[in-house]
């Protein structure tokens, strides 16, 4: 099993916009493969406030891979990014593949 790990810093007076491409990427990223753990967004209370997660499971590196390709040729999705480029509530997206040891 990997995990996608998906490192957004956002705008923070933009959290609904990015709150909005959630919801709106959760059925596009079902369809092509991905098993969503969950997307994590900051608190007030702790740590930066500009900084959000996307974890998203495969069982493995080819299934990831498919899910590249399926997620980058579905229609929703790339209206999903354009709007959320657009909106401007993502600074910078870093996606790395991590383990699952515990």
């Amino acid at each position: 099993m990997i995990t996608l790990c998906i490192r957004y810093t956002l705008n923070p007076n933009k959290r609904q916009e990015f709150k909005t491409y959630v919801d709106a990427e959760l059925g596009p990223i079902d369809r092509s493969g991905g098993r969503i753990l969950g997307y994590f967004l900051p608190t007030d209370f702790a740590g930066p406030t500009n900084e959000a997660l996307g974890l998203i499971d495969f069982e493995t590196v080819a299934d990831y891979e498919r899910y590249r390709s399926t997620l980058a040729n579905n229609p929703e999705h790339k209206e999903n990014i354009a709007r959320l480029e657009q909106g401007g509530a993502v600074v910078a997206m870093n996606r790395s593949l991590i383990e699952r040891v515990g």
